[in-house]
């Protein structure tokens, strides 16, 4: 299938959990017995497991540390970031223990399932090359840590059943944390033999208009003689529209459903119905399932970019890695949503998922939150990267994982293109583009409503060798120098920036003199929040924003990165200790950067923003030089130090600095106030912020996050924890070790405090503070009432915070 423009429009759905007489599906999420080691007869149903550690899933068992440059350490030119020669590089994959072999097991029983029923045992990821095992016996296996996967078990269930997972992880087999263990969720699905099949339902809708939109529902079963009837309802519950068939073509039912006045998802307004597809046979229910859909179109067309529901938009987007800070790569729902709630604050309409496949909660809640979706796949194909990567199972493996991928996810509202690979090897010559043709075909095969992208790093060979033609969509990967001169080789009509900026900083800290620089290296391993630090291959922000702002032929960006994540020390991972990236707009915490206001001055365009650096603390720096920046959505700005006016500036095309930051260069610190008065496109005063010099460390504050949550045992409260003076100034420069108790219906989970260098621990409960900041997560129990944090430190006036967890 070719596509030289794609132009369609789509119905998508994604399936919830439904528990009833004809299904029923069971997470398997508690009293997991976990160890780690290649430990003999683990998978056999009397082995003795009482003495392993007991666990939850989803778990990640390598985030509890310690920190060792040992772990993966490696000599080597790292070929993506331009090096020839090689250097002893150590915190690459976060220096956490996820190398070596782990053993799960989980009892379970099924005394109720009968000879008309199956049972499929599935996972949403397993890290990595899982062997599965019930009852002793070998049910199968899977190679890709990232990749979802079922098992039919039903033949050698028993009453009380034995589930036993190997997993080994391999050194050299990755280029950022990947963390380790059963890290997203595990279930159960009883069903009738005769029923729908497993992500078995594909909706497109072939004509949207205001009036009507035309569903198209394809569902896939296993039976004869079989009726199918599938209901819409809005999202109030009300029933929308119903239709019934009996017609079977290769055990595939179809229909065509007209949804009156159709309500669009969007960004701005995810609407989400819900469908109910049941199946009878002689009128008796043999199987449900409930799903939720959303109806939008969308086109990429050539010189016109990308519309979505008619109206033509960039996007506006971040990448994201798949761990979750000092969660590690375990999932947790809340602390996806909270990632996508700082995001929609920014202004971001839309997330790829770097460099592989995004869990099904992240969907879900981009779904629900409004956030258009690249999925990406593979980091590697055929020619490697790291050691033990995914090359050695890309033959083999490559379109079962593809497939899965697809019928797994395809039906979100969120994904509106996919990704089958990023900075591949494979961007050199033929071989490559017929590799490139292979996977694109799949996905166009599977699911031809969405186009296919690779984020491309070698532009110039793909260029000339025909790669990047004969993607649906150019992904360029930085290279904003062949931007015009791709845009002119390449037939598609526009260019998308698939990874763009990596732009290195360090929240809070700011580094003199204050100057554009790449690699910059520092003897406190951190880099400057200024925001004009960027790696060999990369650029500051503005630069992106130029070619967004001025060529309607580029669709939009994806900035590297969203959060911080573990590992990739850019451009410390030559040095120790320095475990995390610098990349994030928001540091590992999840605390924002002075980046993050830069981004949302442009982005969020229902908020305004006037955001001040860097702090006013500079003991020792007195009559020294320190440029000042505003990052506003205002166009105009005067300074005042102490009262004294420093100038009005405004924003000019002199360069791309002034066209997005307000800066005044020539400021010489003085200790006191800095005020900053923001004037609207009238000159009239709209804004002002002010920022002091604090004193010293008096007491410390708790802010959460969130006042209530779920007493489900899985919720977490993030909470943000600052010291302030005796006069309420923050203090931006502390440091104070800290200790924190939590009583009530909640318990400790983790704290984090940004500081790539730092060796602490997320699980213990002390940690220092970094630029004054740290965040505490606390996590619920079962049991409904007040959950109390409290948080002290040497000299300091305790901190104390109450958090109400409510039953869901």
């Amino acid at each position: 299938m070719r596509f030289s423009y794609f132009i369609f429009s789509f119905v998508t759905l994604f399936t919830l959990q439904f528990s009833g007489q004809n299904r029923k599906v069971i997470d398997l999420k508690e009293d997991w017995k976990f160890s780690k080691g290649n430990i003999q007869a683990a998978s056999q149903k009397g082995f003795d497991d009482t003495k392993w550690e007991t666990v939850n899933v989803p778990h990640d068992w390598a985030i509890y540390g310690p920190f060792d440059k040992e772990i993966d350490k490696q000599t080597v030119a790292i070929e993506q970031n331009g090096e020839k020669i090689p250097t002893e590089k150590t915190g690459r994959t976060g220096a956490l223990p996820y190398i070596g072999d782990g053993w799960y097991r989980k009892t379970f029983k099924l005394s109720d399932v009968n000879e008309n029923q199956k049972v499929l045992l599935t996972f949403d990821g397993a890290m990595s090359q899982p062997k599965v095992y019930v009852n002793g016996k070998k049910v199968g296996e899977w190679n890709y840590g990232y990749n979802y996967f079922y098992f039919d078990i039903t033949d050698v269930l028993e009453e009380d059943n034995v589930l036993a997972v190997h997993l080994s992880n391999q050194g050299e087999s990755s280029r950022w944390y990947p963390g380790a263990g059963l890290y997203r969720k595990v279930q159960l699905i009883v069903k009738n033999k005769e029923s729908i099949n497993h992500w078995g339902t594909f909706i497109t809708t072939p004509l949207v208009f205001e009036d009507v939109a035309k569903v198209n529902v394809k569902t896939n079963v296993t039976g004869s003689d079989l009726k199918l009837v599938t209901t819409v309802f809005d999202a109030d519950g009300n029933q929308v529209v119903s239709n019934q068939t009996i017609t079977l073509f290769d055990n595939q039912f179809e229909q065509n459903i007209p949804v009156s006045n159709p309500k669009l998802w969007s960004p701005e307004s995810p609407y989400l119905y819900t469908a109910v597809l049941k199946l009878y046979k002689d009128e008796k229910l043999i199987d449900e399932v409930s799903t939720k859909f959303g109806i939008r179109t969308m086109a990429y067309e050539a010189n016109k970019g990308f519309s979505l529901n008619g109206k033509v938009r960039k996007f506006k987007g971040v990448c994201l890695h798949h761990d979750l800070g000092p969660l590690g790569a375990a999932i947790n729902r809340s602390a996806l949503r909270r990632q996508l709630r700082i995001l929609k604050d920014m202004g971001v309409d839309a997330i790829r998922s770097s460099h592989n496949m995004p869990s099904l909660e992240q969907l879900e809640l981009c779904d629900e939150m409004g956030f258009m979706f690249l999925a990406e796949s593979f980091d590697e194909w055929a020619k490697a990267k790291v050691k033990n990567g995914y090359h050695q199972f890309f033959e083999a493996d490559v379109e079962k994982d593809l497939v899965n991928l697809i019928h797994a996810t395809r039906n979100h509202p969120c994904i509106v293109m996919w990704s089958s690979g990023n900075e591949v090897p494979d961007q050199f010559g033929a071989e490559g583009v017929k590799r490139a043709k292979r996977l694109q075909d799949i996905f166009h095969r599977e699911d031809p409503t969405r186009p296919v992208t690779v984020g491309m790093d070698r532009v110039a060979q793909t260029m000339k060798s025909g790669f990047g033609a004969l993607l649906d969509v150019p992904g360029l990967n930085y290279r904003l120098h062949l931007y015009e001169e791709a845009f002119e080789m390449f037939p598609q009509g526009f260019i998308l920036g698939s990874e763009t900026a990596s732009t290195v900083s360090s929240r809070g800290v700011y580094k003199f003199p204050v100057e554009k620089a790449s690699m910059k290296q520092y003897n406190d391993f951190q880099c400057s929040s200024y925001d004009l630090e960027y790696c060999s291959w990369s650029n500051v922000p503005d630069d992106d924003f130029v070619l967004q702002d001025d060529k309607p032929w580029v669709i939009g960006e994806f900035v590297w990165t969203g959060f911080d994540y573990l590992g990739e020390p850019t451009p410390y991972d030559d040095k120790w200790p320095s475990r995390s990236s610098y990349f994030g707009i928001n540091d590992l915490a999840g605390l924002p950067k002075d980046r993050f206001y830069l981004y949302r001055s442009r982005w969020n365009t229902e908020d305004e923003t006037l955001h001040v650096l860097p702090h006013w603390n500079w003991e020792g720096r007195e009559g020294e030089t320190t440029p000042v920046f505003v990052y506003t959505s205002y166009n105009s700005a005067e300074l005042f130090v102490n009262g004294k006016s420093m100038g009005i500036q405004k924003k000019n095309n002199e360069t791309p600095q002034n066209r997005y930051r307000l800066m005044w260069m020539d400021v010489n610190y003085e200790p006191g106030t800095l005020k900053v008065v923001a004037f609207d496109d009238h000159g009239n005063l709209s804004e002002e912020k002010e920022i002091h010099t604090a004193g010293t460390a008096y007491k410390i504050v708790l802010e959460p996050e969130e006042q209530k949550i779920k007493a489900n045992g899985e919720d977490l409260a993030f909470v943000r924890v600052s010291v302030v003076d005796k006069n309420g100034i923050p203090c931006p420069t502390a440091t104070n070790q800290l200790e924190f108790k939590v009583s009530g219906k909640g318990t400790y989970h983790a704290a984090c405090n940004g500081d790539a260098t730092s060796l602490e621990l997320f699980h213990l409960p002390t940690m220092k503070l970094f630029s004054g900041k740290l965040v505490v997560l606390v996590q619920t129990t079962k049991e409904a009432g007040d959950i109390k944090l409290k948080v002290s430190g040497k000299g300091l006036k305790t901190g104390h915070v109450t958090i109400q967890s409510v039953i869901p």
